[in-house]
């Protein structure tokens, strides 16, 4: 697998060698979760309007990136 573009911290290509050889589902839910456990984002700058933070924001795009890359590549 191959990272076009990822995130600047390079957590991006952290954590695509852990999720090669996952079932697809099990690697869009993992992606997003290790993301989050390792960005380095502000997890207490919660955003009132989206209710949510920096670290869920980055953990949603990673794995909606992920669904996209797995559905083109079908």
């Amino acid at each position: 697998m191959n990272v076009i573009r990822g995130a600047s911290c390079g957590v991006t290509w952290e954590v695509i060698p852990e999720i090669i050889g996952l079932d697809k589902d099990q690697a869009v839910l993992d992606i997003g979760l290790k993301v989050q456990f390792l960005c380095n984002a502000d997890p207490s700058d919660f955003d009132p309007v989206t209710e949510k933070s920096p670290v869920h924001f980055a953990g949603e795009v990673h794995s909606r990136a992920l669904k996209k890359a797995l559905k083109l590549a079908e």
